[in-house]
């Protein structure tokens, strides 16, 4: 898999900022894989995935296009 979000912690994304990720937290949803900044922001992260996926794509959108 590919990790989402180029890499960085989804939840951050979702926060509206790039930070760097555990390996060991990931989540796979709907064969993509989401990464985390650790085992604590994981679990923040499920409580509630797909209004934070929708978030973090929205900023993906704009932070990837930054240099």
């Amino acid at each position: 898999y590919l990790p989402q979000f180029g890499g960085y912690c989804a939840y951050g994304m979702s926060e509206g900022y790039k930070a760097p990720i555990q390996p060991e937290a990931f989540t796979v949803i709907d064969n993509k894989l989401y990464l985390n900044y650790n085992l604590e922001v994981r679990e923040m992260w499920l409580k509630d995935q797909k209004n934070r996926i929708e978030k973090a794509s929205k900023t993906w959108e704009k932070i990837k296009k930054e240099k």
